[in-house]
């Protein structure tokens, strides 16, 4: 019998992205939560890793969300290629 209830408040931009993610997976964010919680149970933690990134790996992020240093490929294997060189 379902009869707990969870409350939680969060950015409005994160819910309506979240949602549209949950609309095309066919779920519920009702739905998302429960098997969220089911996973947390069942692996007594957290489903995902949750790590703080390093200073190169913060630096990288923002320079790709400022469009900065951005290398576009056609192909996995352009990609690995330029790894070579």
């Amino acid at each position: 019998m379902k009869t707990a209830v969870v409350h939680a408040r969060i950015e409005p931009e994160t819910k309506v992205k979240a949602e549209s993610v949950l609309r095309r997976l066919g779920i519920t964010p009702t739905e998302a939560i429960r098997i969220f919680y089911t996973q947390i149970s069942l692996r007594d933690g957290l489903p995902f890793m949750v790590e703080i990134p390093n200073e190169v790996t913060e630096e990288t992020i923002a320079k790709s969300q400022r469009g900065e240093e951005i290398t576009e490929f056609g192909s996995l294997d352009e990609m690995f290629h330029s790894w070579e060189t």
